[in-house]
């Protein structure tokens, strides 16, 4: 506001203030807008780094509208808010990845173009925007265990974790398909939910560029029973004491605590994944709609056989003490099981215990990567020669 030829600020209905009151922010956000708006037509306009001097909910807003105002000049904004190219669709953003030097001068830009035309969701870009060329996508959220671990086995790759499977195949499989992303190398990693597929199917997975776990999920990696010892003996060093007793009674303890109502409830969450993918299997294909053909799923699936061959198996690994495989084919995050083999090796949470697994891998225990890396030993290949 111009008053009595001074600039004067007003929020709301507050009383108007001068210009020395203004916060850093307000008086950022105006020296922004004043060299915008008096510049002349045609100017290219360079605005470097804007969210250090502004909040993103004012720089953000505040740019689409100079953007609006001052059309007839070009802009360009240097960023690490990967939100601000989302805010602008009509904008190009350039992806500046890094450079090479030939001593003292800049002798070539790694760089990437993302055309403001291309059709490319909002999801994926901002998947891409500030990721490396080569990108992992895992299932669960930005504190799971899922990231923390992958981020620590693949340290030189972007891991983006997504909510599910079914958004982990479509974001990889999109990426794939769109020629304006060749440059992006993507990838994915699914949980094996009970190794419900077939062979020929995490075949065809894998040309996608998906790759299935070969147990039930990242718990299972955590907790797997070599890994176990490898925790065992950092534990046994510390509070002494024998390992293998630490080991015998995590096990004895994890196995215990699965009682009737548990077996019952894992066989079924498994036998659940089976049924559903036998029922996905009978689903009529729209050729098959328009022929007004019948379907009775009914007949080709014995659901009482399934649970009850599920709960045997269970039971039969239960007697053998065979917590391998328990581990590896069970939802055991949904049970007892994780929490008794932490009590077992002396920890006082799942945390603690977790923290100490990623211990490991931070200090590039050989043993303990190469465990780790063998239940990704096709995908590591695969990025490698990409």
């Amino acid at each position: 506001l111009i008053n009595n030829s001074e600039i004067v600020a007003s929020k709301g209905n507050s009383e108007k203030y001068g210009i020395e009151e203004l916060s850093d922010g307000e008086r950022n956000a105006l020296l922004i807008s004043a060299n915008v708006i008096t510049a002349k037509p045609g100017t290219l306009i360079i605005i470097d780094e804007p969210e250090h001097h502004l909040h993103r909910s004012i720089s953000s807003p505040l740019l689409s509208n100079l953007f609006k105002q001052r059309n007839d000049c070009a802009f360009i904004i240097s960023t690490h808010d990967v939100e601000l190219p989302l805010d602008n669709r009509d904008s190009d953003t350039l992806l500046i990845r890094g450079c090479t030097h030939n001593g003292s001068n800049i002798a070539n830009w790694e760089a990437d173009l993302v055309q403001s035309d291309n059709p490319i969701s909002d999801d994926i870009k901002r998947d891409i925007l500030g990721a490396r060329k080569k990108i992992l996508f895992v299932e669960g959220n930005e504190s799971s265990l899922d990231k923390t671990l992958y981020s620590l086995i693949f340290p030189n790759i972007s891991i983006v974790p997504k909510a599910s499977c079914l958004d982990v195949v479509q974001t990889v499989s999109s990426i794939k398909k769109s020629d304006a992303l060749h440059w992006i190398s993507a990838f994915g990693i699914i949980d094996g939910d009970g190794n419900q597929r077939s062979d020929t199917e995490l075949d065809e997975l894998r040309e996608k560029g998906i790759y299935a776990l070969s147990v039930y999920s990242v718990e299972s990696i955590y907790y797997h029973p070599n890994i176990q010892e490898l925790i065992a003996n950092r534990k046994a060093d510390i509070l002494g004491g024998d390992f293998s007793d630490y080991l015998e009674k995590a096990k004895n303890e994890a196995i215990d605590s699965i009682r009737e109502s548990n077996i019952e409830y894992l066989a079924a969450k498994v036998a659940e994944k089976a049924i559903l993918k036998k029922v996905s299997n009978h689903l009529p294909t729209r050729q098959s709609i328009q022929a007004k053909e019948r379907i009775d799923i009914d007949k080709h699936i014995n659901v009482e056989e399934l649970f009850t061959e599920e709960c045997n198996r269970l039971r039969t690994a239960i007697a053998n003490k065979d917590l391998m495989k328990i581990i590896s084919i069970y939802p055991i995050r949904e049970s007892q099981v994780l929490k008794k083999i932490c009590e077992g090796l002396r920890f006082q949470s799942r945390d603690d215990y977790e923290r100490a697994v990623r211990k490991l891998l931070l200090d590039k225990e050989p043993e303990a990567l190469n465990i780790v890396k063998s239940f990704f030993e096709s995908l590591v290949n695969d990025m490698n020669e990409v």
